[in-house]
């Protein structure tokens, strides 16, 4: 079967899906990978209904919901979009943040991860930006591949703070 996500700009009233999904996504991407303690502290406070409320408020933030009629309109992945602080190792002209690009488990490897992607870039170049960056742990290598494939490239590195772990991400970048 054939899945076919519609991409379209998320609202404050897909808040509780958004939250739910977004927990539960980056839940199944590293839980394996973190102490649950160290999951638990950042989740209670990145994902909470609340704060989705407030970044999907953010005039500066854009949220791209996948859903698909396989699913009978369930969100399928999320993408989030920041015009934000740009970090120093980041050359390209004008950039916007990808912030968040992830994909319920059991649509991995389907459409919807490159339908998102597509999307994003679409809707950067639309709001003027000339080039775009994200950040993806070190560990984080299926991420990386499908950021490869993308015609990113490793510009730098950050910390993301994972509860009481630094880790680090890398910082990729490329031309729109």
């Amino acid at each position: 079967m054939r899945i076919t996500p519609q991409i379209r700009q998320a609202t404050v009233a897909d808040a509780e899906k958004l939250a739910e999904l977004a927990a539960r996504t980056f839940y199944d991407a590293f839980n394996n990978m973190n102490t649950p303690e160290n999951m638990e502290a950042y989740m209670s406070k990145a994902f909470t209904v609340e704060h989705l409320t407030a970044e999907l408020s953010d005039a500066r933030a854009t949220f791209l919901l996948a859903e698909t009629a396989e699913a009978n309109g369930a969100i399928a992945g999320y993408a989030k979009l920041l015009a934000d602080e740009i970090p120093a190792c980041i050359t390209g002209q004008n950039p916007i943040e990808l912030v968040r690009l992830y994909v319920d488990k059991q649509y991995l490897g389907s459409v919807v991860g490159n339908d998102l992607m597509q999307a994003s870039l679409d809707e950067a170049r639309s709001l003027g930006y000339r080039s775009i960056y994200l950040g993806v742990w070190e560990h984080n290598h299926r991420a990386q591949s499908f950021y490869f494939r993308w015609n990113f490239r490793v510009a730098g590195n950050h910390i993301f703070q994972m509860g009481s772990d630094a880790q680090m991400d890398w910082l990729m970048e490329r031309d729109l």
